[in-house]
């Protein structure tokens, strides 16, 4: 699709049925031409969440196993294809989509096997949420706020299943804390918290006293777009702040995968020719966790993850942090470390930070970055 295909009546439509709460009564996909319009306008900022997410697991050092991925509730399966694309096809045996809609199965379906031509792509069937089969990735996108009670705890047994699973949702309060919750379930039944935390303790947004708070962060759009004449028109008749992408997500696995080492503490990657921000970047994460010695294990202790937005002021820079010892509301005086108040206010970057900190005052930190490649 292209600009001078959209349909804005078919986008109008589909935004108000959003903004009326109408996506949680049922299907709302009269077409594939819906799907089209959507995919390639509301879709593709979703999909620049997905891409922050993989960003940020890529800087944990943490990459899929493989086995079959599950993108459940798919919609267009923006989902899907940006994790594809980001971790490799080859990486994994098939792709299996499924919606309440066929006709957004068939769209899912359709797109992936177009961008993926050499994977193995089906749509679910009513016996395979009836079976036992491993899910090796379950992804879940942006569904929270249209499931019935009834549909969230076949969610959470069909999350027993999975080997590791991916969710990204909006960054709003109320949603939000609804995916902390299922954290707190799944953290309680084998699963091991990759991201965002930087720890696998309770959750302290569920503190006393922070009921005010969630944990959300924000995406960067392409830079691009900005000059794009046709993303301003789209922003501006969605009443969208095209500056504005904020989303919650979980990252979790089974204990019994192995914890690999940040990208920029893999030997193989640092000495290599790869690009870290590639497919072939997380082969060899991959390959780095099969060698002897590399045990499964939590978050390095030291690791800090910045909630939300860090808002500047002329003398210091102020943020929500979350760590192993829970919340802190933090400042950086600027007289401190001038370069990372600098930093902190350009950074584009998934902000998981290394401080030197004395209670809530930061004195300097560094960004867990991935090593930048070097010629061998």
């Amino acid at each position: 699709m292209t600009w001078a295909e959209v349909d804005w009546t078919i986008l109008e439509r589909l935004r108000q049925g959003f903004l009326s709460g109408g996506a949680g009564s049922g299907p709302y996909w009269a077409s594939p031409q819906d799907l089209a319009n959507y995919d390639f306008t509301y879709g593709e900022r979703i999909g620049w969440k997905w891409d922050q997410v993989m960003r940020e697991l890529r800087l944990r050092g943490w990459a899929p196993r493989g086995g079959t991925v599950l993108d459940w509730g798919c919609g267009s399966g923006i989902a899907s294809r940006r994790v594809l694309a980001a971790v490799g096809p080859t990486n994994f045996d098939e792709l299996i989509v499924w919606d309440h809609s066929p006709i957004a199965c068939d769209f899912a379906a359709e797109a992936a096997r177009r961008d993926f031509p050499q994977l193995h792509v089906t749509q679910a069937t009513p016996s395979y949420f009836d079976g036992t089969q491993r899910i090796g990735l379950l992804l879940i996108s942006h569904v929270l706020n249209e499931l019935p009670p009834e549909a969230r705890d076949a969610l959470r047994l069909l999350c027993v299943r999975a080997d590791a699973i991916l969710w990204v949702e909006p960054g709003t309060h109320d949603i939000s804390r609804q995916l902390g919750g299922f954290r707190e379930q799944l953290r309680g039944s084998g699963f091991r918290v990759i991201a965002p935390c930087t720890h696998e303790n309770e959750c302290p947004m569920f503190a006393l006293g922070r009921e005010r708070d969630w944990c959300h962060f924000f995406a960067p759009p392409p830079p691009e777009i900005f000059a794009n004449s046709d993303w301003v028109k789209f922003g501006q008749r969605a009443g969208i702040d095209l500056r504005s992408l904020p989303y919650a997500f979980l990252a979790l696995d089974r204990h019994h995968t192995a914890a690999v080492a940040p990208v920029s503490d893999t030997p193989a990657l640092a000495t290599s020719t790869v690009d870290p921000n590639s497919p072939e970047a997380l082969q060899v994460i991959r390959r780095e966790s099969e060698q002897p010695g590399r045990q499964a294990g939590s978050p390095p202790p030291d690791l800090s993850r910045v909630i939300g937005r860090v808002e500047h002021f002329k003398p210091y820079a102020r943020f929500l942090n979350c760590d192993a010892t829970g919340l802190t509301d933090c400042e950086l005086p600027k007289r401190a470390d001038p370069n990372l108040f600098k930093q902190l206010e350009r950074t584009k970057a998934p902000l998981v930070y290394r401080w030197v900190r004395e209670g809530p005052k930061i004195k300097t930190g560094e960004p867990l970055a991935p090593a930048q490649p070097r010629d061998s």
